[in-house]
């Protein structure tokens, strides 16, 4: 009875909340903006205050949008079925498959091998190595490879929420270090082409990352690893033969990171084979449910598939579709363009704060599509280099660390089951402003001497 209690303040402070959002911006925007205002605000508090289920809260826009004018239930619901769900479909396959042949038990014990097995040395080593990857590979791709092994390597709760943060935060930032690390990244150099602008060379850019890179990996290392020094980690296994299972899936798993790697363009080097990594993630996943693998049973293994998290994400996309049709992101862009009088480094901090905290709440590769536009003709008039202006932009797409549905990594940590919307917020609070700073003081005294 306490727990029904406890759920409906929880439901009414969410609705309270959203009401107060909603009018507050009905003087300055839209009905139908407003409403989704307070649309948004309704579904982060629920989704922060766990008043109701993940996948319940994540399928309300399919409900809300249409109701309130916002747009129609084709519109919202098409985005439950992007390509990128069924990345994480297949990406979870592996996952369950790894996870069911105890394979990552074996990288568990290496790792542990190689790196000290105190809570630090672990968090140091699973961000590093999340990023390192993360930097060739998706960060989608990566979270989700490594994520099984975090949880494995320890039975402490508090450990296994800080490993799987680890993964997650480490992803994000390693997937800036080059171009095709993260879809923004790939966006903006698309726009450059657009707009006639000279391209930042592979290994230039390499080198202007990679310092912001390497104090955001510190900087998660110290953050994550903060009062839990005093918590031992045993080992779990000794070293063993992998068994003909455990093989299966380790080849497959290498010849999926081979075909990944060459699949990813490198330009003006290579542009790679042009295959779609959801189809190829979701096409080996698949496999493992047919001969000579027969790894998965679908009655026995999909119900371990995390289908909340796969919701979650559409109700990600649907609220960046709904930013675009109702034209609250023209709203955003016109707010920008009426601060071009300020100082360039003011103006850099501004749209640094703006698009980290923007993307919290929407699909960082919509945002960025969004506003890269917006913020060239921002540069255009201000008199900033246009290149630096929108690198920053497209950089900060990448570093939100707050909430589930702002990158593909925040939502595969939340997935484990090892980390709640609550702790995400309270350490991804301190790395977003570690970001905003990191970035744009990068931007200001070493990206101006390169660009």
């Amino acid at each position: 009875m306490y727990i029904q209690k406890s759920k409906f303040v929880k439901l009414l402070f969410a609705f309270t909340v959203a009401l107060f959002a909603f009018f507050m911006t009905i003087s300055v925007l839209t009905l139908q903006q407003s409403a989704l205002i307070g649309c948004i605000v309704f579904l982060v508090i629920l989704w922060t205050n766990e008043a109701l289920p993940l996948g319940v809260v994540s399928l309300l826009p399919i409900v809300l949008f249409p109701a309130f004018g916002i747009i129609n239930t084709k519109m919202t619901a098409v985005n439950y079925a992007n390509p990128i769900i069924y990345l994480f479909f297949g990406g979870f396959l592996l996952a369950i498959a790894v996870e069911k042949t105890a394979l990552h038990v074996h990288v568990a014990n290496k790792l542990l091998n190689l790196f000290p097995a105190t809570p630090r040395g672990m968090i140091f080593s699973l961000a590093l190595t999340s990023g390192l990857l993360s930097s060739i590979l998706s960060n989608t791709t990566t979270t989700l490879l490594l994520i099984p092994i975090a949880i494995f390597l320890t039975d402490n709760k508090k450990l296994k929420m800080r490993f799987a943060l680890a993964i997650a935060y480490g992803a994000s930032i390693g997937g800036i270090l080059t171009p095709i690390g993260t879809p923004p990244n790939l966006i903006l150099l698309g726009i450059m082409q657009e707009h006639n602008m000279q391209l930042i060379p592979f290994f230039q850019w390499m080198l202007m990352v990679a310092p912001l890179s390497v104090l955001m990996l510190i900087s998660v290392g110290f953050l994550l690893s903060y009062g839990v020094s005093d918590i031992q980690i045993q080992k779990k296994i000794e070293k063993s033969i992998l068994n003909k299972a455990q093989k299966k899936v380790m080849y497959l798993m290498l010849l999926l990171i081979i075909i990944l790697f060459v699949n990813a363009p490198i330009r003006p080097y290579w542009n790679g084979l042009g295959m779609s990594e959801s189809g190829i993630l979701l096409g080996f996943g698949l496999v493992l449910f047919m001969p000579p693998f027969n790894i998965l049973n679908w009655d026995e293994d999909s119900v371990k598939i995390p289908y909340a998290i796969m919701f979650l994400f559409g109700a990600g996309f649907s609220i960046a579709k709904a930013f675009s049709k109702t034209g609250l992101a023209d709203e955003v862009a016109s707010y920008l363009l009426s601060m071009t009088h300020l100082s360039p480094l003011l103006l850099l901090l501004s749209v640094a704060v703006l698009i980290t905290f923007t993307t919290e709440i929407t699909s960082n590769t919509a945002l960025i599509s969004i506003m890269l536009p917006v913020i060239y003709s921002v540069a255009e008039h201000s008199g900033i280099n246009i290149t630096l202006f929108m690198m920053v932009a497209t950089l900060c797409a990448s570093y939100a660390f707050m909430l589930p549905i702002a990158t593909p990594p925040n939502a595969i940590a939340m997935s484990s089951g090892a980390v709640s919307v609550k702790n995400m917020m309270k350490y991804g609070i301190v790395l977003n402003l570690l970001g905003i700073f990191f970035i744009v003081f990068i931007a200001e005294y070493f990206w101006k001497l390169i660009l």
